[in-house]
C-alpha cells in the first residue's frame, strides 16, 4: 500500500463545530481535579477492560522537561490501580536524549522514572502490526515489546505539537509506539530521503493516524484514552526545555474508551477558551493542519467525534463544553 501513493484528505485546517458533526455518540468523562486524586477517579471510569499484563503508554519527556504529566501523579495511579503495569516507551527518530537505548534510560533516570518498570519497546528489535484499510500503508513497524502486552492505557499530556499541531493520544500511540528507525521512519520520512521533516499537514496526520490504528486495533477493546489538559503548551514535550512558555490554561483531564472522542473532546475544551486563551495554541493546530488527525480517525472508523461530556465532579451530569471551561484561571499574555 505504501507505494500506492494517493491523494491526501483536505480540510485539516478547519476546525469543525459541533453541530456540523455526524454520526453515533461516545462517552467522554471529565474533571476539573488535577491532582493524584482527579486522575484516579477518572481513569476508574473507563479502565474496566484492562486486565493482565497493563502497557501504561505515557510520554516521559526530554531531560528536565517542566510539562510532563506529574511523576507523584503516576505513581499514585499505578500504585493503587495498576500493579501489573509497566510505563512503555520508544526511542526517537531524532538524535537526542532518547535518541539510543542507553541515553533513553539515563533520560528515565533523570525525569525521575524509576518507581515502576519502564520497558522500552525497541530496546530489542521490531514487529510489524496490520494497518486494516489504510492508504499509506499495510503494516507499521512497532517496538517489538508491544506483543507482550494484554491490555494499555494510553495516558497523554495534551498540548501543541511542532509537527502535528496538537499531540494527543492519537500522537501518543502512532508515534510513540512506532519504533525509532523503521515505523517514525515510514511515518516521518518520503523513502530514499533524509529529511525527517519532508511529509507535513495532511499526509502527515494520516500517516500517524494509520500507525495509531495498528495500535488500537491490535488491542481492541481492551485500550482507554485518558488526556491530561494542562502546562499546555504549543511544544510537545518532546522539546523538552526549549519547548515555548505555557500561555493556555489549565483545563482538567478528559478520559474514553473511543480514541476519537476523547482527542476531539479536548480540543473542543480547548475551542471552547475565550480567544486570547487559546488564541496561540489554536493557531498552531490550524497551522499544521492538525484537525486532519479527527477527520482521518473518523474515516477509519475509529471513534465518534460526537460525544456526550460527563462532568464526575458533579456526580457524572452532563455538561457543554463552555460550562466545563468557565471556571479557568487565564494567563497573562505579554
Amino acid at each position: 500500500m505504501a507505494d500506492q501513493k494517493k491523494l491526501p484528505g483536505v480540510g485539516g485546517e478547519r476546525y469543525v463545530p459541533y453541530e456540523e458533526r455526524t454520526g453515533n455518540e461516545s462517552i467522554v468523562y471529565f474533571t476539573r481535579d488535577l491532582s493524584a486524586e482527579g486522575l484516579k477517579k477518572i481513569v476508574a471510569r473507563v479502565s474496566g477492560q484492562l486486565f493482565g499484563k497493563v502497557a501504561v503508554k505515557l510520554h516521559t519527556g526530554e531531560k528536565n522537561g517542566p510539562n510532563i504529566i506529574p511523576r507523584p501523579w503516576v505513581k499514585e495511579l499505578i500504585d493503587a490501580q495498576l500493579p501489573n503495569a509497566a510505563i512503555v516507551e520508544t526511542n526517537t527518530y531524532y538524535e537526542g536524549d532518547r535518541y539510543t537505548t542507553q541515553q533513553h534510560r539515563q533520560t528515565l533516570e533523570v525525569n525521575g522514572w524509576t518507581f515502576c518498570p519502564v520497558d522500552i519497546l525497541d530496546e530489542d528489535g521490531t514487529v510489524m502490526l496490520p494497518v486494516k484499510d489504510g492508504k499509506w500503508f499495510d503494516e507499521m513497524s512497532m517496538g517489538g515489546h508491544i506483543v507482550n502486552y494484554d491490555s494499555m492505557l494510553t495516558l497523554t499530556h495534551f498540548k501543541g505539537h511542532i509537527q502535528g499541531g496538537f499531540g494527543g493520544s492519537d500522537k501518543n500511540l502512532g508515534i510513540g509506539c512506532a519504533d525509532g528507525r523503521i515505523g517514525k521512519g515510514m511515518i516521518h520520512t518520503t523513502p530514499g530521503s533524509e529529511d525527517q521533516w519532508d511529509i507535513g499537514k495532511e499526509e502527515f496526520m494520516e500517516r500517524m493516524t494509520e500507525s495509531t490504528k495498528a495500535v488500537v486495533d491490535y488491542f481492541g477493546k481492551h485500550i482507554c484514552f485518558v488526556n491530561v489538559l494542562r502546562n499546555m503548551s504549543v511544544s510537545c514535550d518532546c522539546e523538552g526545555c526549549s519547548a515555548m512558555p505555557v500561555v493556555t490554561p489549565n483545563i482538567g483531564i478528559v478520559a474514553s474508551t473511543d480514541i476519537l472522542a476523547a482527542d476531539q473532546a479536548s480540543i473542543d475544551l480547548v475551542y471552547a477558551l475565550e480567544e486570547q486563551d487559546h488564541a496561540d495554541l489554536v493557531e498552531r493546530i490550524q497551522s499544521r493542519h492538525g484537525h486532519r488527525q479527527l477527520s482521518y480517525m473518523k474515516e477509519l472508523g475509529m471513534g465518534n467525534d460526537r460525544y456526550v461530556l460527563l462532568d464526575i465532579d458533579n456526580g457524572d451530569v452532563r455538561i457543554d463544553r463552555k460550562s466545563a471551561v468557565k471556571d479557568v484561571v487565564p494567563f497573562e499574555l505579554d
